[in-house]
């Protein structure tokens, strides 16, 4: 194995520990719910919360991969994301759990931006929509355990557990990336002068050999419909694994078949992301495969309507609705120049938290007014076709650029 497929190897490992941090909360949901009398709301408040420091902190952390290196940023994020656990795991009243959720979202927004960065640095021009595809699938895969193990966990002790033993992954996980990543060669040296960059990178920006903070208009322009393709797509895959369990469990499922079935569309995409991201690169056809996902993945989100018949729809979503979340994270790579690449992501993420993180709040006010969790499966179908409308938005750009 090459050494960029190692490197991607540690990364896909460490990145598990974002979903099954985030997952926490909402497997806990109906115990916290209890324990501290709240409604739907306040839960979808509290899962939104991991988001919402994102808001605030995607461009700062954007602009402090000039100052300290990527290896050690992605380390301070998964540490932060263990902090915030342990914070939240000893709270007794939902501030504390907030106030720990907000620290697990700084986390999460920084080591977002740099294993994005890492995994680009290393497969930018060669197998990108491959690499991002096993990149993008940890997220999936760590919430899917999560959703499981979480569940069980809190079953069978307390609420609290879940958080400490996600915490603990992802101390771990911090401890990892510190000791052995390794940058790219070409990465290793001074970022290139602007002569060595491209003739309209040179024209369109006003860099200087030292500062590549700056995004031309074109590269602004880019990274912001590539942001909010890929926020779209996150809105409506959170909402989704939210609430379809809270709707299930409105219609006759315990707590943990619910969980389960939810569960099983995160279990596939493992595979279909990657096999997605495979797709594209060999066909060449990214548009065409993206397309068909989206509309599988509306079709799918609604079949849930029909509760008898939920694990298919389940299935279906994870394997084929889910496939093309490789395809959108590549746009970013190609919409920023490899020199503004870290603080291209910051803006690439500050958008799209301005997007995901009131996404179930909106779901669980739908809940609460609607008297039914259909309302934010409804809404689900929404974002992701909204999604595809945004990806062709990309496309569209592109061209236009292009003339």
């Amino acid at each position: 194995m090459s050494l960029r497929w190692k490197i991607l190897a540690l990364l896909v490992v460490a990145r598990i520990g974002l979903g099954i941090q985030f997952q926490t909360l909402g497997s806990v949901s109906d115990q916290l719910a209890a324990e501290f009398q709240i409604d739907y709301t306040a839960i979808g408040s509290l899962i939104g919360l991991f988001m919402v420091t994102g808001l605030f902190l995607a461009l700062p952390a954007g602009w402090l991969g000039r100052h300290i290196s990527d290896r050690s940023l992605a380390a301070l994020g998964m540490a932060l994301l263990a902090a915030g656990g342990f914070i939240a795991a000893l709270a007794d009243n939902t501030t504390q759990i907030g106030i720990g959720r907000v620290v697990c979202g700084a986390g999460f927004v920084i080591a977002t931006i740099y294993f994005a960065k890492m995994a680009t640095d290393w497969f930018s021009g060669r197998e990108i929509a491959t690499a991002m595809g096993l990149l993008v699938m940890t997220w999936p895969l760590g919430i899917a355990a999560g959703q499981i193990g979480h569940t069980w966990l809190a079953q069978i002790s307390h609420w609290s557990t879940p958080f400490y033993v996600a915490s603990f992954y992802c101390a771990l996980a911090a401890v990892a990336l510190f000791v052995a990543y390794r940058m790219p060669e070409q990465e290793t040296t001074a970022a290139p002068a602007p002569q060595q960059a491209t003739k309209a990178s040179v024209e369109e920006t006003s860099l200087t050999e030292k500062d590549h903070r700056g995004l031309s208009k074109t590269e602004l322009l880019l990274i912001v419909v590539a942001s909010v393709s890929w926020a779209l797509f996150n809105a409506g895959y959170i909402v989704f694994l939210s609430f379809t369990p809270t709707w299930l469990i409105e219609n006759g499922y315990t707590t943990l078949q619910a969980a389960s079935t939810a569960s099983s569309a995160s279990w596939v995409m493992m595979i279909s992301i990657v096999a997605g991201g495979v797709v594209a690169d060999r066909t060449g056809r990214p548009e065409l495969v993206l397309y068909l996902c989206i509309t599988v993945a509306v079709l799918s989100t609604l079949a849930l309507y029909w509760t008898n018949y939920a694990l298919p729809a389940s299935i279906l979503f994870g394997l084929i609705g889910a496939a093309p979340a490789g395809i959108i994270m590549a746009l970013a790579s190609e919409a920023i120049e490899p020199q503004n690449r870290a603080f291209g992501m910051g803006v690439f993420f500050s958008l799209y938290f301005v997007l995901v993180a009131p996404a179930p709040v909106v779901a669980g006010w739908l809940v609460d007014n609607s008297g039914s969790a259909w309302a934010a499966i409804v809404f689900t179908a929404i974002l992701f076709a909204a999604t595809g409308a945004s990806y062709k938005a990309f496309r569209l750009t592109q061209r236009m650029i292009a003339k």
